[in-house]
């Protein structure tokens, strides 16, 4: 019997970029001002899609999409702080009109990173997929938070 379960190898692998990367916020200073510990949030967050999207890899286009998102938040922070003037981005409106979808499919598309234009088999594989990847990554954070409080 084979014990490889693809679902423990992606629980590990986020579970190891993760903790690397919680490793690196918190090595910084830690104060306890509002807008400070919003910050340790967003990098907490933003650590916990990285990891997951990097455990997966580049075979998902939710995982492409995430990296992307991620890789280009960073682009406009550094251009925020550089100069005042905001990106205009597409409404969703617009966007909706290009892909002329209707009913729950937009709802999916607006939850699943990288599932915009997808046909709706392509979508259900991808939403699936990533709501398997959320389960994981719920269950790996689960894990690190116990631990953390056990005496």
């Amino acid at each position: 019997m084979n014990s490889y379960s693809p679902s423990s190898t992606l629980k590990s692998r986020f579970t190891r970029r993760f903790l690397r990367a919680l490793m690196k916020i918190n090595s910084g200073q830690q104060t306890a001002s509002p807008r400070d510990v919003h910050r340790r949030y967003r990098r907490v967050r933003i650590a916990a899609d990285k990891s997951l999207a990097l455990a997966v890899g580049s075979r998902r286009s939710w995982s492409r999409a995430l990296l992307c998102k991620i890789r280009t938040q960073k682009r406009r922070h550094r251009r925020r702080c550089a100069s005042t003037r905001r990106i205009s981005s597409t409404t969703s409106t617009q966007r909706e009109k290009c892909l002329g979808l209707k009913g729950k499919s937009r709802e999916l598309q607006k939850l699943v990173p990288g599932s915009e234009g997808m046909d709706l088999c392509s979508l259900l594989d991808e939403t699936a997929h990533y709501i398997k990847c959320l389960a994981t990554q719920v269950q790996a954070m689960r894990c690190i938070a116990h631990s953390c409080n056990s005496p």
